[in-house]
C-alpha cells in the first residue's frame, strides 16, 4: 500500500506529498559512481542488516529488491510511486531498494551515493517526513560508520549535496495559477528564493498535469530545520495564491470552470484512446473542480493514486506485460472509464 498516495494530508487541495531525502556515504567504499560490484554488493547487505537488525517491527516492516532482479517494467513502476529515482532505475547493476510495507519509508542503496534515505507523507507535513527521515537515518548510523567531515558534513558523491545532505520537496498542484498565466512568475519567484523547480519525477521531468516539485538547493552552511522551515514558508505562500486565484476563477468565470470540469469528466467517462498528457490534463481540471465543490464525490480525493495508476509502468505491470504506445493509450482509456463510471 503506498500510503502518500491517499492525498488525505494537510492542504490536500494543492499539496500532494512531502518529501525529504538524506544522501549518505559508508566509510571505505568507493562512492557508486565507480564500478565496484563487489564492494557494491557488501554496502546492499550492510545496509540492510543495519535495518532489519534495528528491532522486531523493523525486521517485519521492511523488504529489500535488488534491481536487478526487477523487469524494466518493475523497475518503471517504482519509478512512477516514487519509491526509486530514475536514475536508480537506469543503472540497477548493484543497485537496491529497501522500504516498508506502506512504501513511505524507502532506503535507495547505490543509486548516486551509498544510501539515500526517503520519507513520504501526503499533503503538507515537512516537519513530520524530516523527523521520519532522521529515525531511520539514526537507525543506519548506530550500525554503519558514515563519510562525515567536522567542516563540510557528510560527503557526497554529488558536490551540490555536501553538507546535510538533505533535499526537502513538496509536490503542488496549481492549476490556477496555469490558467491564469501567473504559472512562470510564481516558478521564477521560487528560483530567485534558492527553490528549484521540477516536474512530477524530478530532474528533466515535465510540467504534466499541473503538477510541479519544488526543493532546496542548497545543503552546505544551512540546518535541516533552517531548510524546512524556508520551504514551508515559500509553499504556504504558493498555496494562497493559488487558493486566491481559484476563488477568482469561480467569481469571475464560474459556467466556464463548471463547463472545464464536466467536459473533462465526460471525456474520460467514455473516450477509448487517451494518452498520458490528454489523461493528467483532464484529470487535473477535474481535481480543480473537486476542491472547488462543482464535483462532490470523496473517490476524487484520492485522485492522485488514479493519476499514478495511469503511468506506462503502472499499467503494464497491471497487466503484466509491454505494451506500446498505441496499446498504452487503449489501456489507460479502459482504466479510467471503469475508475469514474460511477461518478
Amino acid at each position: 500500500m503506498t500510503k502518500w498516495l491517499d492525498n488525505q494530508g494537510p492542504y490536500k487541495d494543492t499539496v500532494v506529498s512531502s518529501r525529504v531525502r538524506m544522501a549518505r556515504n559508508i566509510k571505505d567504499f568507493f562512492f557508486p559512481t565507480i564500478k565496484d560490484p563487489a564492494g557494491g554488493e557488501k554496502v546492499i547487505e550492510k545496509v540492510y542488516q543495519s535495518i532489519i537488525s534495528a528491532n522486531e517491527a523493523m525486521n517485519k516492516d521492511f523488504k529489500m529488491k535488488r534491481m536487478k532482479d526487477l523487469t524494466k517494467i518493475q523497475r518503471l513502476q517504482m519509478v512512477e510511486k516514487h519509491l526509486i529515482s530514475p536514475q536508480l532505475a537506469k543503472h540497477h547493476e548493484s543497485g537496491a531498494v529497501v522500504y516498508n510495507e506502506q512504501e513511505n519509508l524507502i532506503i535507495m542503496v547505490n543509486e548516486e551515493d551509498h544510501i539515500r534515505i526517503q520519507a513520504l507523507l501526503p499533503g503538507l507535513q515537512l516537519k513530520k517526513v524530516l523527523e521520519s527521515a532522521n529515525q531511520i537515518d539514526d537507525v543506519i548510523e548506530e550500525r554503519l560508520d558514515y563519510d562525515f567531515d567536522e567542516e563540510f558534513g557528510y560527503l557526497s558523491a554529488c558536490p551540490t549535496n555536501t553538507g546535510t545532505g538533505m533535499r526537502a520537496s513538496v509536490m503542488l498542484h496549481l492549476p490556477a495559477l496555469g490558467m491564469s498565466g501567473q504559472i512562470h512568475g510564481m516558478l521564477q519567484f521560487a528560483n530567485k528564493m534558492g527553490l528549484a523547480v521540477r516536474g512530477v519525477y524530478g530532474e528533466g521531468s515535465d510540467f504534466t498535469g499541473n503538477m510541479y516539485q519544488i526543493s532546496n538547493q542548497v545543503t552546505l552552511g544551512v540546518s535541516e530545520e533552517e531548510i524546512i522551515e524556508k520551504l514551508q514558508e515559500i509553499t504556504m505562500h504558493i498555496i494562497e495564491k493559488e487558493r486566491s486565484l481559484r476563488k477568482n476563477l469561480v467569481k469571475e468565470q464560474p459556467m466556464e470552470i463548471e463547463d472545464q470540469t464536466h467536459r473533462s469528466l465526460g471525456i474520460l467517462k467514455s473516450a477509448r484512446i487517451i494518452s498520458l498528457e490528454e489523461g493528467m490534463k483532464l484529470l487535473s481540471n477535474i481535481q480543480l473542480g473537486n476542491s472547488l465543490g462543482i464535483i462532490k464525490n470523496p473517490e476524487l480525493g484520492r485522485i492522485h493514486q488514479l493519476i499514478t495508476m495511469i503511468q506506462p509502468g503502472s499499467l503494464q505491470a497491471a497487466l503484466g506485460k509491454e505494451l506500446n504506445l498505441r496499446d498504452l493509450d487503449i489501456q489507460r482509456g479502459t482504466l479510467l472509464r471503469e475508475k469514474l463510471t460511477n461518478i
